[in-house]
């Protein structure tokens, strides 16, 4: 996965930018259907944003339906190939 920086001057959201981050590593295959996607914690240290940055990107991504979270087990990439609703869904 590349590191990418965030551009806290560009009219983009930081939040969207982290989640773009993120959707080119599902879509590149970095990040496989039904794997974890990296801890809050992670992304926080990856990105050097806030927590609550690292919350609305993947908020926005499952909202957009790109990873469903299981509470206390973690944020998965969901496959979107299929109509499948996963349990764990928020």
């Amino acid at each position: 996965m590349a590191t990418p920086e965030v551009d806290h001057g560009s009219p983009t959201p930081v939040y969207r930018q982290i989640a773009a981050a993120v959707i080119a590593d599902i879509e590149s295959g970095a990040l496989a259907v039904d794997r974890r996607i990296p801890s809050e914690a992670s992304l926080v240290q990856r990105f050097g944003v806030a927590r609550e940055t690292v919350r609305n990107a993947v908020r926005f991504l499952r909202d957009e339906g790109y990873v469903y979270t299981v509470p206390q087990r973690g944020t998965y990439v969901r496959d979107r190939n299929t109509e499948d609703e996963h349990q764990g869904d928020e």
